[in-house]
């Protein structure tokens, strides 16, 4: 049974449709805002996520990354971690002046971060992202921004060391 997905920004599907298909292993059929996703049931899962990664606006690039295994496209409502009405004053926080703050969460975490309405969407590694969802939820409750960095640098993910039992997969 072919998935179905409703897209607002249908035009950057069509737009790499056919770099979709040949990445993700599937076949994308289109139905004005509706995407069905034809393939194995896992493809269809990767394909769905990376949709939604572009559809809340990440660069094909980043979106991609979701189709290997130790990446993963996380949401937070930042509405659900706070009572302040005021929403321009927590984005304003997270971006910080000129992106910096954004920038040295990106640096930290190894994760990359979009802004879209009240939800931040997280792509990243396995070991990072959850320290980045911490992180996040810190700074919209209202963490010093120098504290979360601090959090970060202290929280910092083992680096796996490579024994040489996984196989090696091959570039096609």
């Amino acid at each position: 049974m072919p998935k179905k997905i409703i897209c607002e920004k249908i035009a950057r599907i069509i737009k790499g449709k056919k770099k979709l298909e040949k990445e993700l292993n599937v076949k994308l059929l289109i139905h004005g805002k509706e995407v069905e996703i034809e393939g194995e049931p896992e493809d269809e899962y990767v394909a769905e996520k990376v949709i939604d990664a572009l559809e809340f606006g990440f660069p094909f690039s980043v979106a991609i990354l979701i189709r290997e295994e130790d990446y993963m496209f996380e949401t937070l409502n930042i509405k659900d971690y706070t009572r302040r009405k005021d929403m321009k004053v927590i984005k304003a926080r997270i971006i910080g002046k000129k992106g910096r703050t954004l920038a040295t969460f990106s640096e930290l975490t190894k994760c990359f971060f979009e802004l879209k309405e009240n939800k931040i969407g997280i792509i990243g590694g396995l070991g990072h992202i959850k320290n980045a969802q911490d992180a996040m939820i810190y700074l919209i409750q209202g963490s010093k921004q120098s504290n979360v960095y601090g959090f970060l640098e202290k929280h910092q993910p083992e680096p796996i060391i490579d024994l040489g039992l996984k196989p090696d997969k091959k570039k096609k």
